[in-house]
């Protein structure tokens, strides 16, 4: 998703961002934009391209496009910063395993757990800060079932149903 800070700066500079969500779940990203225009963001500041591989092709070559943040897979990923690069783009690429959290044996059991469920599974899990990597340490690793269980109720299903948690 779109840090505020890149939205910031993008207003502050005179520049503009293109905003290429996954194929797989490009309504949040309509819904940022409409947001953002309804508080008054100019029109066009934040854009939103949708589909897979053109759209992909189009912003690494483009020339007016002068830089590039990927947040995703190892394959997309590789593939944006050779071809960015081979473009003359700044191409910062965050593939993988890219958010850590660090469980200690001395934190405070239920709120540890309950805050990396929530920094893995909010907003489905599709933002860029979202946890997909879990170090324990020491005796927390016994606190893994504990997790497990928080993950297995959580609701799944529609966004806009109220009841719905992922």
């Amino acid at each position: 998703m779109i840090p505020l800070w890149s939205l910031a700066m993008a207003v502050a500079t005179g520049n503009t961002l293109i905003l290429k969500p996954s194929e797989r779940d490009p309504g949040a990203s309509a819904i940022l934009v409409e947001l953002l225009q309804q508080a008054g963001a100019p029109k066009g500041v934040v854009s939103v391209i949708n589909g897979t591989i053109p759209p992909v092709q189009f912003i690494c070559k483009e020339p007016r496009i002068k830089a590039i943040t990927f947040v995703g897979g190892n394959k997309a990923g590789e593939y944006i910063y050779e071809t960015g690069s081979k473009h003359g783009k700044r191409v910062q690429a965050n593939l993988g395993a890219k958010n850590h959290a660090i469980l200690m044996p001395d934190a405070n059991e239920n709120f540890a757990l309950n805050s990396i469920v929530g920094g893995a599974f909010g907003a489905a899990g599709q933002r860029c800060m979202a946890l997909s990597t879990l170090v324990t340490v020491g005796e927390s690793q016994n606190w893994i079932d504990g997790l497990v269980e928080r993950a297995k109720v959580l609701k799944v299903g529609n966004g806009f149903d109220p009841e719905t948690e992922v």
